[in-house]
């Protein structure tokens, strides 16, 4: 038994000293963009089983987006349900499209308590770094909303970790997307 962790220890380490792609951890902003794209990874794959288990229709608007995000979406996933916040896009005159599916409609989720970051403390210097610890959950909604065709902006404005007294997140739709049929599938 001994042997074979002596072996897994020994292929992690070379594997580790061989790796062509290094990934430097001081630099945060590379931190934060490998977090958002792990969760979009999570995202994408996350949306059938909410489908699935939730059983809703499509939404009406980008306001009942954020509705279902935060109380059904974060509820099944997190166990907890973050107030929303919708706020209107910049009006065009002359623009006849309704109020909650204009591109710049956007919705803020506000955590009081955010699941992933208990028990977390961040050094001073991830603090000043720029880090956002929980920056998968932005991608988490890319990329969900990304396969139900609505390609948005997640950015995180506060967070707890940073000393703000609860966890935001803005999300803004930028377009809907078309549906597209796989090549092949006609």
């Amino acid at each position: 038994m001994a042997t074979t962790s002596k072996q897994y220890k020994a292929i992690g380490e070379d594997l580790w000293k061989s790796r062509t792609e290094k990934t430097d951890y001081e630099d945060y902003a590379e931190v934060n963009k490998q977090l958002e794209k792990m969760g979009y990874n999570i995202g994408i794959r996350l949306i059938e089983d909410f489908l699935a288990r939730s059983s809703l229709g499509r939404c009406a608007d980008f306001k009942e987006v954020g509705e279902v995000v935060a109380k059904v979406g974060f509820k099944s996933f997190l166990n907890t349900a973050p107030a929303v916040t919708h706020s209107a896009p910049v009006s065009r005159p002359g623009s006849t499209q309704q109020q909650g599916t204009i591109a710049g409609s956007s919705f803020v989720l506000t955590l009081e308590e955010n699941p992933l970051a208990e028990f977390v403390e961040l050094p001073d210097e991830a603090l000043e770094g720029g880090l956002w610890f929980s920056n998968v959950l932005c991608g988490v909604l890319r990329g969900a909303l990304e396969m139900v065709q609505m390609q948005v902006q997640a950015e995180f404005l506060s967070d707890v970790l940073r000393g703000d007294e609860s966890t935001e997140i803005r999300v803004t739709l930028l377009k809907y997307l078309e549906e597209e049929m796989p090549v092949g599938d006609d």
